[in-house]
C-alpha cells in the first residue's frame, strides 16, 4: 500500500465559495494519495457551500483569528515557543519583518504560528500555505519553530500587494512556489535568484463536474422584449472585478436593445452597485442572486447567452490572476467579454474564442457587450472556440500531477 504523505495546508479562510479552484485542487490532491490537514486562519463566513467541499475528507482545524479570542490556545503556544531551540530565529525573522511592516497583523500571524506549531495536527510532514501573503507568513514562522519545510500556492492578489521584500524572502526561503498566471510567474521569478524553483501550473478545470453542454443556445439577439439577451456575471462585489465599469457599460447600450443582466456572488460593495445601478436607470434590468452554489451556477451559465467580467488593477494593486469563472463559462461554450488583463489573454484570445477590451474602459465594454447582443452566431461560434481552449488545455488533472511530482520529489530527497 502506498505512503499517505501527511501535508498541513494552511488556508486563508475554509471553506470559501468564491475559491473553488482550491477545493478543486485539495480534493485532486487527496485522491492522488496525499493525507491533508486543512489549517484555517479564519472561520467560514459564507453560509453556503459547493458540493465539492462536502467531497472533501481532510479534517479541519481552525487557528485563532484574533489572539484575544483564545487566550489559553495562544498562551500555550506562546509557553512552547519559548521553550523551543529554534525560538531565537523566529524572533529574529519575526523582527525584521516587524521593522518594515508594523501592524497587528504581524503579532497574530506569529501567534498563529506558535498554536499550530504546539498543536501540529495528524503529525504533519509538510507544510504548504496557500497564497503568499499572510498564510505564507504562518508557514515560514511555524517551519522555523518546528524544522518542518514549507512551499507555496501563489494566486494574484497575494503576489501583487505583497511588498517586493517579503516576496524575495519568501522564495528564498520555500523549498518551491507555484502560480496560476504567466504574469504572476514571471513578476515572481523576477524577484528571486531561484527561480528553477518557481513554478507555472494552471488550476484548470475538473471537466467531469463541467461536462460538455450539448443543447443548442439561443438566437436572441435583443430584438424582442419578450425574449431579451441574458448577461451573466459570476463574482464577489470587490473593486478589481470593475463591476461599476459593467454597470456604466450596461447603461450606455441603445435603449431599445433587449438584454438582462444576472449577477451572481456577494461582497461589500452590493449596496452601492444597486444605488449606481438605480442611478443609471437600469435596475429593473437586473437580477441579483447573491451567493450561489456551484451547481446553480453551472445552470446559470448554460442559460446565459454571454458571460461578462470587466476586471480591472485596483489602486494598491490588487488584481485577479485568471479568474476560474472565465475558465467554467468557457467550458459550457458560452461567449466570455472580459478585459486584457493578468492572466486573462492566457485563455482568452480576442476574436479567436472570446472578447476583450481595455480596462476601465465602460464605453470600450458596451461597444463588445453590443455586437455581442446583436450576432448570435458571433456568440455561438467564439463560445465553440473557447470550449476546445479549455478542455484541450485547462484540465485540472493535469495541475494536480505537476503538484503531486513537486511534493513525491521532495519525499525522495528526504
Amino acid at each position: 500500500m502506498p505512503i499517505r504523505r501527511k501535508i498541513l495546508v494552511i488556508l486563508k479562510g475554509y471553506p470559501r465559495l468564491s475559491e473553488t479552484f482550491i477545493a478543486q485542487e485539495l480534493l485532486g490532491l487527496e485522491k492522488a494519495g496525499f493525507d491533508l490537514t486543512l489549517i484555517s486562519m479564519r472561520r467560514p463566513t459564507d453560509k453556503k457551500r459547493h458540493p465539492i467541499h462536502d467531497e472533501i475528507k481532510a479534517p479541519v482545524v481552525y487557528l485563532p483569528e484574533y489572539l484575544h479570542e483564545e487566550p489559553l490556545r495562544v498562551f500555550k503556544g506562546l509557553v512552547a515557543g519559548m521553550r523551543s531551540p529554534r525560538l531565537g530565529a523566529v524572533l529574529r525573522r519575526f523582527w525584521r519583518d516587524l521593522m518594515r511592516d508594523f501592524s497587528r497583523n504581524r503579532f497574530r500571524r506569529l501567534g498563529q504560528a506558535m498554536v499550530l506549531a504546539r498543536e501540529w495536527p495528524n503529525a504533519g510532514e509538510w507544510l504548504h500555505a496557500h497564497f503568499i501573503h499572510t498564510p505564507a507568513s504562518v508557514a515560514a514562522y511555524t517551519s522555523l519553530l518546528t524544522g518542518v519545510p514549507w512551499t507555496c500556492s501563489a494566486h494574484a492578489k497575494d503576489i501583487w500587494t505583497s511588498a517586493d521584500w517579503e516576496l524575495n524572502e519568501k522564495l528564498a526561503e520555500a523549498r518551491w512556489s507555484v502560480t496560476c498566471t504567466r504574469s504572476g510567474f514571471d513578476h515572481m521569478r523576477s524577484l528571486t535568484d531561484r527561480k528553477r524553483q518557481v513554478h507555472l501550473s494552471y488550476h484548470g478545470l475538473d471537466l467531469a463536474r463541467f461536462g460538455h453542454f450539448a443543447e443548442a443556445r439561443s438566437d436572441r439577439d435583443g430584438t424582442d422584449p419578450d425574449a431579451p439577451v441574458e448577461i451573466l456575471s459570476v463574482g464577489r462585489a470587490v473593486t478589481k472585478k470593475g463591476y461599476d465599469i459593467l454597470l456604466q457599460a450596461l447603461g450606455l447600450l441603445p435603449p431599445e436593445l433587449a438584454w438582462r443582466f444576472v449577477h451572481i456572488g456577494g461582497g461589500d460593495e452590493l449596496p452601492r452597485l444597486r444605488a449606481l445601478a438605480d442611478n443609471l436607470a437600469i435596475n429593473d434590468r437586473i437580477i441579483w442572486k447573491g451567493a450561489l452554489a456551484q451547481e446553480d451556477v453551472l445552470d446559470h451559465y448554460r442559460r446565459a447567452d454571454v458571460f461578462a467580467l470587466a476586471c480591472r488593477i485596483a489602486q494598491d494593486g490588487d488584481r485577479d490572476g485568471l479568474p476560474n469563472v472565465l475558465v467554467e463559462a468557457s467550458s459550457q461554450n458560452l461567449l466570455c467579454v472580459s478585459t486584457a488583463i493578468s492572466g486573462i489573454p492566457e485563455l482568452i484570445t480576442h476574436g479567436e474564442n472570446g472578447i476583450l477590451v481595455p480596462p476601465d474602459d465602460p464605453h470600450g465594454l458596451a461597444r463588445a457587450l453590443e455586437t455581442a447582443i446583436r450576432n448570435p452566431q458571433l456568440r455561438h461560434r467564439l463560445g465553440l472556440a473557447a470550449e476546445r481552449r479549455v478542455r484541450e488545455h485547462f484540465d485540472h488533472n493535469s495541475s494536480i500531477r505537476q503538484l503531486a511530482g513537486l511534493f513525491e520529489d521532495e519525499w525522495q530527497r528526504r
